[in-house]
């Protein structure tokens, strides 16, 4: 039996293939590089979602259908904000997402936390939410309600090249529990709502805030060689480090670095983190020898946020307002096109009497 479900095929789907070997994403056809380039987020939805969420979908389109979807969320804000005072962002989350309604459709559910963010933020910071300006993208309009002013464009691009190519990830565990919840004819409320509580794990969604603190832990070194020897010979997991999909190079990653060199001297500790990944790998091929651990795409990813402004607590939420336009296009499909998900355990308990 494979530990973890590793290699069993549970779905078929037409929205994303992952190339392990050479390192690519491919979403409906389309590599990353290319959904950047060409696409951007809200035509990376466009894709994901056309046969599922309508036919013919185009950026232009979701860009608009998000906006009115976010002044709908704002209006909405009342029922469920002040249930989250005193809350951890977390499970003000949560409280945000299960307020929508089981007939609330995709594009009002990414909207949901695309509004929620930036609310929760600021009532954490002693601020009162912000309206949403629905002319703007997703990435800009977040940026705006969370920092009360318009954002630049170099922090406008980075944010949206983040959710473009973090928008789908086949079937991770957060993509799984929301197909899983969607294959019983469940609502895609209720199946966001699930995806998002698979996805607060620290070894899934969790990861970039503490991938964050862990650059912090290293730039103050004395001698990082010596810190990076130090962790791998006692055990400790490297944040940002290693990858179950992917064992080299994570095109994510790359756009993302792409996207912060753009913004020149703003883009915060790209050198550091180049030094960083020179001395675990060197530190790596002397305590394991032969063994390789490359950095993966939380680093980019937490460096990327912080650049943008993204205070390191609300990481993990604003991940999620990308990654949530993948989990219902998995809820979509397998709502169309699947059965009811129902896998077989193996007893390996006693048998008394």
């Amino acid at each position: 039996m494979a530990n973890g479900l590793d290699g069993v095929v549970a779905a078929e789907t037409v929205l994303s293939h992952t190339d392990r070997t050479d390192g690519m994403v491919w979403v409906r056809g389309h590599d990353l590089p290319a959904l950047v380039a060409n696409h951007g987020f809200e035509g990376t939805v466009a894709l994901l979602w056309d046969g599922f969420a309508g036919e013919g979908l185009t950026r232009a389109g979701t860009i608009a259908g998000f906006g009115a979807a976010r002044v709908a969320a704002f209006a909405d804000m009342p029922a469920w904000l002040p249930q989250t005072r005193g809350r951890t962002l977390f499970e003000g989350m949560r409280i945000a997402i299960a307020a929508a309604p089981d007939s609330a459709d995709a594009t009002a559910l990414v909207a949901a936390f695309a509004v929620a963010v930036p609310a929760l933020a600021r009532q954490a910071a002693g601020l009162p939410p912000m309206a949403p300006d629905p002319s703007l993208t997703t990435a800009a309009d977040l940026l705006r309600m969370l920092h009360g002013a318009e954002p630049d464009a170099g922090r406008v691009a980075a944010l949206d090249t983040y959710f473009t190519v973090m928008a789908e990830s086949g079937l991770s565990a957060s993509s799984f529990a929301g197909r899983v919840v969607a294959s019983t004819r469940a609502s895609l409320a209720a199946s966001v709502l699930a995806a998002w509580c698979a996805f607060t794990g620290a070894l899934h969604g969790g990861a970039p805030g503490p991938t964050l603190d862990m650059l912090d832990e290293a730039e103050r070194a004395a001698d990082l060689d010596a810190w990076a020897e130090g962790r791998l010979r006692s055990g400790e997991r490297l944040m940002g480090f290693g990858h179950r999909v992917f064992h080299g190079n994570d095109p994510r990653a790359e756009a993302m670095r792409r996207s912060m060199l753009a913004m020149g001297p703003r883009a915060g500790r790209l050198a550091f983190a180049q030094r960083l990944e020179k001395s675990v790998a060197a530190a790596i091929e002397r305590v394991k020898p032969g063994r390789t651990l490359p950095p993966n795409v939380e680093i980019m990813a937490a460096l990327l946020l912080d650049s943008v402004g993204i205070p390191r607590e609300a990481f993990t939420l604003v991940f999620a307002v990308g990654r949530s336009t993948g989990w219902l296009a998995h809820a979509m499909e397998q709502q169309k096109t699947g059965r009811m998900i129902r896998p077989v355990s193996a007893y390996v308990g006693p048998r008394i009497g």
